[in-house]
């Protein structure tokens, strides 16, 4: 299967919580990182996830938000801190490439905050991403 989002990260999966009709899934990304998917829990059972499990968690650009430096108080459970790589801007929008280990990210921001935050390549930068926006799939 061929998919548009550009951000897939491999890594495999750590725990498991369930609730009642959710369930968050911590994943260990192949360059260390953590990362927290929640997706539904029948996601889980159709996927057959269990600690252990390999799985690639998808990111939509658009759902990749930037910062220059670790946010405190703030409910987005997923900051990956990394280096940006390169930049691409348009009219209105820019494409941010980012590395952290041996994963590259992309994310999709306005210009104008692109140019807020002087993201030039060399620039470190934490991708924040909210576990709701984390979909998995499985090899």
């Amino acid at each position: 299967m061929t998919l548009s989002i550009r951000n897939q990260l491999p890594g495999t999966v750590t725990a498991i919580t369930s609730g009642e009709v959710m369930a968050t899934v911590g994943i260990r990304l192949t360059g260390g990182q953590n990362l927290t998917a929640a997706i539904t829990k029948e996601a889980v059972t159709a996927l057959g996830l269990a600690p252990g499990s390999p799985v690639r968690a998808l990111v939509k650009s658009t759902e990749v938000a930037l910062a220059t430096g670790p946010v405190e108080g703030l409910s987005i459970r997923n900051q990956l801190p990394g280096t940006v790589t390169g930049i691409t801007t348009g009219a209105a929008m820019a494409s941010v490439k980012i590395a952290f280990d041996d994963i590259e990210l992309t994310a999709a921001i306005t210009k104008d905050a692109a140019e807020d935050l002087a993201l030039a390549a060399d620039t470190p930068v934490v991708a924040l991403i909210k576990s709701t926006e984390v979909s998995l799939a499985t090899p």
